[in-house]
């Protein structure tokens, strides 16, 4: 049995992705979330979409670790007017902007 070669992905890697990526925040949101400048979330961005891009196409395992983290209770949100549904923690849920359409929803 062979064992797959590994992609190590970061946390603050992996939450890049998801806020770029899945949640369609721009840089400069997904950096405000991230508390780090707009220059360092681009650097951590592309980190992250080139060992992905890596482990995809060399068939390689993607381990994600390292930092210190916290999850936070999360909320759901569903836009009224462009059906998107996105999540929020409720330490963000001050802000009720849909991500996709920028309309205010509940």
């Amino acid at each position: 049995m062979s064992m797959l070669e590994e992609v190590n992905l970061t946390i603050d890697e992996f939450e890049a992705l998801r806020l770029a990526d899945l949640e369609a925040y721009s840089q400069e949101e997904a950096a405000n979330k991230m508390q780090v400048s707009r220059a360092t979330f681009g650097r951590i961005v592309e980190n992250a979409r080139k060992k992905v891009v890596d482990a995809l196409v060399s068939g390689k395992a993607i381990l994600i670790e390292g930092g210190k983290f916290q999850i936070d209770n999360i909320v759901e949100f569903h836009c009224r007017k462009c059906k998107r549904q996105w999540k929020v923690s409720k330490l963000e849920i001050k802000n009720k902007k849909c991500p996709n359409c920028r309309d205010n929803t509940n």
